[in-house]
């Protein structure tokens, strides 16, 4: 990755609480429960996740910068949805804690050398893995995610007539 094509990754990255917070009242509230089957997540459910991903894309960040070459922890983010009650956990908080996560992680990354970018960690799922590919996966995560919510409504619109 060229440090322009880093530097726009990082700008987006950066920007991601906005596109959320834009995004989030195109969808009326009274659907945020709205599951379009067992398996998937609400709109509700989806925030909750993005503030506890962004918990652990915090944590792998730094340790990319400070540890390079550590193992970092996987998770299973369906069964943190089941386990930690994300349909019952508060929108307000999750939205605040995903706001000052990417906040902070997002000054810290746009000062860094280049040299750092070249660091890697070990994930226990998909290997070695590097700081490069961390942007590229964080900085697309929230849109990913705003798309399903979008699919979500659809379904729930569908569910209307």
């Amino acid at each position: 990755m060229t440090p322009a094509e880093r530097s726009r990754l990082i700008e987006s990255y950066g920007q991601a609480f906005d596109l959320l917070t834009e995004a989030l009242p195109t969808f009326p509230r009274d659907m945020w429960h709205y599951k379009p089957a067992p398996d998937r997540w609400s709109i509700h459910e989806i925030i909750v996740h993005l503030a506890e991903s962004e918990a652990n894309s915090y944590i792998r960040a730094r340790c990319f910068i400070s540890e390079p070459g550590k193992t970092v922890m996987a998770y299973d983010q369906d069964r943190w949805a089941i386990e930690g009650h994300y349909s019952e956990q508060d929108v307000a908080t999750a939205l605040e804690t995903f706001k000052w996560l990417r906040e902070s992680t997002y000054r810290v990354i746009r000062r860094l050398p280049e040299k750092v970018w070249s660091n890697t960690v070990n994930h226990p799922e998909h290997g070695v893995m590097h700081f490069d590919k961390w942007l590229e996966i964080y900085e697309d995560h929230t849109r990913k995610h705003i798309g399903q919510m979008r699919r979500n409504y659809d379904s729930w619109l569908a569910t209307q007539k």
